[in-house]
């Protein structure tokens, strides 16, 4: 006994320090935790609730425990074998219906709160409807009603339920802004899910593929900007906009011929990758690659994050579908100006 405390008391500080680096490796803007939403702060409310039933419990049990434990120890001298108690009709009707109270308590509001987030609200008046396809390894944004399409950062104007039908192009995936809402999976068999999110306060809200999808199911990031109306409805305008294209006309045919049979800016190209209209003003690059707007530890210029992309996209996101450029017959100096172009292709709103 004592050999197995002396180990026990070993591990306890290697534990303690496990435990604070592993809470280092967290992400302030990934925790639910931290609700700017409607929808996710019912979602806390429940496990708060859930956590003070279980706390309530706890200090229940071990307060019988303990109270057991100094009662009826063995006092000195006592050698008698103790009297044997077997059953009791009060206690038992009482550990049991403790319980399924406390169960009954939790239950009808999570059961509350879970259809009331599933309904579809697509079709009420004054959503903003959005469709959501899961790629590997990206998400598309659609605006049926706006008739724009985006990639990797979702535009929503505040105050504004957003309508979201979701749904996948390939595998199973998982979609979660933990500021805004709960998981909602994007099912292979051809269903579609619903779901809603809002928010009263602008800014960036970081989502993630919370469903192992492939190699690169880690990267599969995406941002959520929450802007005015406004700034909303002058982006709009700015994604529907003709498309600019590189300036030096030879690439500008082979950006066209070969770039835009898959990907699209402004109203010219394809939607099987990812539009690229307004690359410049996005956050991100490939969804994990940070461009020094965000400020963040580790970002880079957009035009460095583009290069990183173009030149190797396997390596940055292993598993995914886009052919490296230089397959298709663009030299470093054609990546260098395409990245450049890239950049420089911001929207104002």
């Amino acid at each position: 006994m004592m050999k197995r405390w002396q180990a026990v008391k070993r591990l306890l500080p290697l534990l303690a320090v496990f435990s604070l680096l592993l809470s280092g490796c967290g992400r302030e803007d990934l925790s639910v935790l931290r609700p700017q939403g409607p929808v996710a702060e019912g979602q806390l409310d429940l496990i708060k609730l859930s956590i003070s039933i279980m706390l309530v419990v706890i200090i229940v049990v071990f307060a019988i425990a303990t109270y057991v434990l100094i009662k009826f120890r063995r006092k000195p001298g006592q050698n008698e074998v103790p009297e044997q108690v077997e059953g009791n009709f009060k206690l038992e009707i009482i550990w049991t219906a403790i319980p399924l109270l406390l169960v009954l308590v939790l239950a009808v509001p999570t059961i509350q709160k879970v259809f009331a987030y599933g309904e579809n609200n697509w079709n009420d008046e004054g959503v903003v409807q959005v469709r959501v396809i899961g790629h590997q390894f990206w998400w598309e944004f659609e605006y049926p009603q706006y008739e724009v399409k985006t990639a990797q950062e979702m535009l929503i104007p505040v105050d504004k339920e957003i309508a979201l039908e979701l749904k996948t192009a390939d595998v199973l995936h998982s979609f979660w802004v933990p500021s805004l809402a709960g998981k909602m999976d994007t099912n292979t068999d051809g269903s579609v899910n619903n779901m809603s999110i809002s928010t009263p306060n602008e800014g960036t809200y970081i989502g993630k593929c919370a469903e192992l999808c492939g190699a690169s199911h880690g990267f599969m990031e995406f941002r959520v900007k929450a802007v005015d109306q406004e700034s909303f409805d002058q982006w709009v305008e700015a994604m529907k906009a003709p498309a600019v294209l590189p300036e030096d006309t030879q690439l500008a045919e082979k950006f066209k011929n070969n770039c835009l049979t898959c990907h699209a800016v402004g109203d010219q190209g394809g939607f099987s990758g990812p539009n690229l209209t307004g690359m410049g003003s996005r956050e991100t690059v490939a969804g994990i690659l940070l461009n020094d707007t965000t400020g963040e530890e580790g970002s880079k210029p957009a035009k460095d994050n583009l290069v990183e992309w173009l030149s190797d996209p396997e390596g940055v996101k292993p598993g995914n579908l886009m052919p490296h450029p230089k397959e298709l017959g663009f030299s470093d100096e054609e990546i260098e100006q395409i990245a450049e172009y890239l950049a420089n292709y911001k929207l104002e709103y």
